[in-house]
């Protein structure tokens, strides 16, 4: 993945730097509980440094968090910041400059143990850091690990027989991404770090950047997975190449790796080409092959026939009505009573079957979706065009891969399997600096069962993460469409199956939305009304699997600090009497709103059912003459490394339950109308297998057990759950033996790397019952303060409604993590007035804010 340069916004320079250090002071404190409010002093507590840090770096002296502007020990601004190149460790090199000379001395004579020199009195990098330990593998890295596996091949035959089903970046171990986001790269905040007092030691540079590939071997049948060490080496070295060199390799036996689109168009090829099939198509009425459609899918897991011994698709069969319309909607001719299997490995039917003559469905005059006369219709023409309109450009700032926003910041990630990933979100809160929330965001599955018993639709039931991949099968987005306002892309890079490279553009957009209105009260009494309108940052990509298209979105709700020209405070003298004392200084600082919300857009085209005429289905729904919808369910899986108000080398977090009781009648309820909330502490992962209950408004929190608010309770973010179902299956259904993860819609789990995708990295023919969650979870691992993970399950039941048809409009599911207890008050009271036009020129708002000061 790439970002793109040349789209950026002109205001968002690369390689901007808006944090320095400075000299620090005081003595380290050990503290277990934060307090909010609590001084500078006591701010600077020290953590005990993890072993995989200090391997890395000796403990970093206690350096305090200045403003983006560094000013010498007399206050005054005493050096041009300027734009640092990525990788430069600008915060330790700004410690060091502006230092008293007595410290900066006794520092530089560490220059043994640094790869830090001083050019003209300026220090400077040895070797800069080019790339980010969490950006996306660029199309060269990926070149370069791919040459490399190939050229590790025993035999010409062995290379010769390599598939590349992936290569994505190894991410490397939390310690390193705080090293790096501590002194290498924005945000450049060392108190990432454990603080002790001593000299910095910081290595030259960052570890070598890894990639990890998944192999698939078509002469063998086997499955490998290689790691290659990605070391840049300059072009005179070795005959002007880069060369990465093979860490491993493992052969992972009795597994299928996803399927590639190359393989989608070998198995339809073949189909085509099959001579029993084309004279079933014959008896169908249909002689140009060029008119049929082979969709192939996997073949899950039923039986011992479906195991990995064989790389194997069950293929769906669809037929056009006309070979010169391109955007014909061939879906509306579904090709039933034919059973085909497919043996991908070596692109030849295995196994044919025409078990029942089913007429083809008649042409739909209402199939198509296609623009006015392309699809036998008019357009309306009373729709007036929405111009969205930022003359001042955006409020976002880019920097590669590093996102800030309204005091929210994070990194953007992408990889083949689950398209977008946010990495490191964090926002910055006033003196007590960057806050994570946190360290990992995606969507790692989805899985559609459908509900109809006949063939072959009881068969379908893809994991579009795992079997297919949700990155690889993403759209280039189009502006004015897809995204709106001033938008910033990125693009993605991936290998495809026969190892080259591969580049998506447009593939993720970053863009702010206007949110209607964020909050808005109006006194009775005076007619006074204030109102706020809200905005949020919206980052997203769209992917096609087959006949639907599904949208993932994050979207960040304003964060922002602000200052008021009036702060009212209060005074109680030794006399008791109290004053009211107005004066102009910054107020509070607060975050509009605060909201993470996860969002997916369900559309694209219903797969479909052939009919007998006169037939109808208990499984369905009636579309159009000969065409019937099956029911179907969608389930899509999050995964969110949290890190709520905890640093790389914290673990205390922990999560409860909430939920509202109404309490009993007696004397404590004598009115009959009392209810409660009622905590529960989710101790072990046993216990934290949960399901969301509406009636008594469950949700969960992540609470930091050593930080606390002004009330004195531990600060938190919540799992709001949205609309949710679970699988409308029996507990024998066969692919929930793949998909046991469906069962509930939390899993709570202890951070493990090694814990990505919950029904384990290979769900593709997979015959092993369970793997995955529900399987993690027998350790019954202890979640009391500990890195957690959250995984919540959350999934749409679909019963097709003619409105769907031909292509069905978009339907949204999703949840929200809201701060809970993060903040000391709403954080949404600061945000200032929106002024239309008419009133900035009739002046109505500057007199209502004047009439209300005057009654203040």
């Amino acid at each position: 993945m790439a970002a793109t340069q040349e789209k950026a916004t002109p205001c968002c320079p690369a390689n901007e730097s808006h944090v320095v250090g400075a000299k620090g002071g005081g003595g380290a404190v050990s503290r277990p509980v934060r307090r909010e409010w609590a001084s500078d002093r006591e701010k600077r507590g020290a953590v005990q440094p993890i072993e995989a840090v200090a391997s890395l770096i000796a403990p970093v002296e206690d350096i305090q968090e200045t403003p983006s502007v560094p000013t010498s020990s007399k206050g005054d601004p005493s050096f041009p910041l300027g734009n640092f190149p990525a990788g430069t460790c600008s915060y330790l090199l700004f410690g060091l400059l502006f230092a008293d000379a007595e410290e900066r001395e006794s520092r530089v004579k560490e220059d043994d143990k640094m790869s830090i020199g001083l050019t003209a009195g300026i220090p400077v990098m040895m070797r800069a850091q080019t790339r980010h330990p969490l950006d996306p593998l660029s199309a060269a890295e990926i070149s370069v690990a791919v040459a490399t596996v190939r050229a590790a091949g025993a035999t010409p035959e062995v290379r010769d027989s390599m598939r590349f089903i992936e290569a994505v970046l190894l991410e490397p171990e939390k310690n390193i991404v705080a090293l790096a986001d501590a002194y290498y790269f924005p945000p450049f905040q060392p108190s990432l770090l454990p603080r002790t007092k001593g000299s910095p030691v910081i290595p030259s540079k960052l570890p070598p950047r890894r990639a990890r590939l998944v192999v698939y071997n078509k002469k063998s049948n086997e499955t490998s997975i290689w790691i290659v060490e990605l070391s840049e080496v300059h072009a005179a070295t070795r005959g002007g190449h880069h060369r990465g060199k093979v860490i491993s390799s493992e052969v992972v036996p009795d597994v299928q790796p996803p399927m590639d689109a190359m393989e989608y168009a070998e198995c339809e090829a073949a189909v085509k080409s099959n001579p029993s099939f084309i004279e079933a198509m014959r008896k169908r009425g249909v002689e140009d092959m060029d008119l049929v459609m082979v969709d192939a899918w996997c073949v899950g897991y039923y039986s011992n026939a479906d195991g990995p011994s064989r790389r194997l698709a069950k293929p769906l069969i669809f037929c056009r009505t006309e070979s010169d319309c391109p955007m014909e909607n061939g879906y509306a001719r579904p090709v039933d009573g034919i059973y085909v299997l497919v043996d991908i490995q070596n692109n030849v039917v295995i196994e044919f079957e025409d078990r029942k003559l089913v007429p083809l469905p008649p042409a739909d005059p209402l199939r198509n979706y296609t623009a006015g006369e392309t699809r036998g219709g008019v357009d309306r023409s009373d729709v007036k065009p929405i111009h969205i309109l930022q003359p001042e450009g955006p409020s976002f700032r880019i920097s590669g891969y590093f996102v800030q926003w309204q005091k929210w910041n994070f990194r953007i990630g992408f990889t083949p399997r689950e398209g977008l990933v946010i990495h490191s979100v964090a926002y910055i809160d006033g003196s007590r600096g960057r806050r994570p929330i946190a360290h990992r965001l995606s969507f790692v599955e989805m899985v559609v069962p459908y509900g109809d018993p006949n063939e072959p639709h009881y068969q379908k039931n893809a994991f579009d993460a795992g079997e297919d991949g949700l990155g690889k099968n993403a759209h280039s987005l189009k502006k004015g469409c897809d995204c709106l306002g001033y938008i910033k892309y990125f693009d993605a890079h991936f290998t495809n199956y026969t190892g080259g490279v591969e580049t998506i553009e447009n593939c993720v957009c970053l863009h702010e939305e206007d949110h209607g209105i964020l909050w808005k009260h109006q006194d009775w009494r005076t007619g006074l009304a204030e109102v706020r309108r809200s905005r949020r940052l919206s980052v997203s990509f769209i992917c096609t699997v087959a006949n639907y298209e599904y949208g993932f979105f994050w979207h960040f709700y304003q964060l922002e600090e602000s200052y008021s020209a009036v702060r009212f405070s209060f005074s109680s003298p030794n006399n008791g009497n109290a004053s009211l004392d107005l004066k102009s200084q910054p107020s509070c600082k607060f975050m509009q709103d605060g909201k993470i919300e996860a969002e997916v857009k369900l559309t694209g085209i219903l797969s479909l059912g052939a009919l007998q005429p006169g037939e109808s289905r208990k499984y369905g729904t009636t579309i159009a003459p000969g065409l019937y919808a099956p029911v179907h369910q969608h389930f899509f899986v999050a995964r969110m490394d949290m890190a709520v108000d905890c640093k790389s080398n914290e673990a205390f977090n922990q999560v409860v339950e909430v939920n509202v009781k109404v309490e009993k009648p007696g004397p404590n309820n004598i009115h009959n109308n009392a209810f409660y909330a009622e905590e529960q502490l989710l101790k072990a992962e046993l216990q934290a297998m949960r399901d969301i209950n509406p009636s008594s408004a469950r949700h969960w929190i992540v609470r930091n057990t050593r930080t606390v608010n002004r009330t004195g309770q531990p600060t938190g973010y919540k799992l709001m759950p949205g609309s949710n179902c679970l699988p409308l299956a029996g507990p024998e259904a066969k692919f929930l033996r793949r998909a046991a993860f469906l069962k509930h819609n939390l899993w709570v789990t202890p951070y493990n790397r090694d814990e990505m995708y919950p029904g384990g990295e290979f769900p593709n023919q997979n015959p092993r019952i369970n793997e995955g969650l529900a399987t993690w979870v027998k350790k019954n691992r202890s979640l009391e303060e500990t890195d957690i993970v959250l995984w919540y399950v959350f999934g749409v039941t679909h019963i097709p409604r003619l409105e769907d048809w031909p292509v069905m409009p978009v339907e949204r599911i999703g949840f929200m993590l809201m701060p809970h207890g993060f903040f000391n008050c709403s954080p949404a009271v600061d945000v200032p007035p929106s002024v239309s036009e008419a009133e900035k020129e009739s002046g109505t708002s500057k007199l209502m804010h004047n009439t209300l000061l005057a009654k203040l």
